[in-house]
């Protein structure tokens, strides 16, 4: 399918703003930061998005769908259950230096939208829950394959990783120094292997 004009110079706003929206977030982002980060004129963005706030909701979509992609990349490169699962831990081994530039879109956007935006709230719980349900999948099929312990509640795990490294990111980028993710993921990893067969 050929892309016209407008939804390549559409994606080419959201690529170049996806960073900026993602460290500053959507209330601080301003018109000028997306003139800069994208050098066009506001005339030239409003032709394209009719508000900054839906740019916003584009640049949502994109950050949390560029998490997703590069994470499933890593995980995808493994076979057993225990290898993805590590994979996965390793990728977020250090949310000083996120793979997102500026952090993980889910804890960024998540927090700043609780309360101030239904849309992005509703785009950041969709993420968080296939987040879940993705580390749900990967226990799932460790069970199934005789890899983990069959008695090992998988969602309930799924449910303490995502908030153990959710937790270990924040902790991270406030203090600006990876240990505290590097000791939760030592412990995860712990328990994974007390669960393995």
């Amino acid at each position: 399918m050929v892309r016209t004009k407008s939804e390549i110079t559409k994606q080419f706003i959201v690529h170049q703003t996806a960073h900026v929206f993602n460290t500053k977030g959507v209330a601080a982002t301003s018109i000028s930061d997306i003139m800069e980060a994208t050098k066009m004129g506001k005339g030239s963005l409003y032709t394209h998005f009719e508000s900054k706030e839906q740019l916003a909701y584009s640049v949502v979509d994109y950050n949390l769908n560029d998490f997703f992609i590069k994470m499933e990349t890593v995980i995808n490169l493994e076979y057993s259950a225990k290898e993805k699962l590590f994979a996965f831990l390793d990728f977020l081994h250090d949310p000083v230096n996120h793979p997102i530039k500026g952090g993980c879109p889910m804890l960024n956007f998540g927090t700043e939208a609780d309360d101030t935006n239904p849309v992005i709230k509703e785009k950041v719980h969709v993420a968080m829950k296939e987040a879940q349900l993705g580390i749900a999948a990967i226990l799932k099929k460790g069970i199934i394959d005789g890899e983990f312990r069959q008695d090992w509640d998988a969602d309930e795990y799924a449910l303490k990783i995502f908030a153990m490294l959710e937790g270990g990111v924040l902790m991270s980028r406030v203090h600006q120094d990876s240990m505290n993710m590097s000791v939760l993921i030592k412990i995860i990893k712990r328990e994974v292997e007390e669960q393995t067969v």
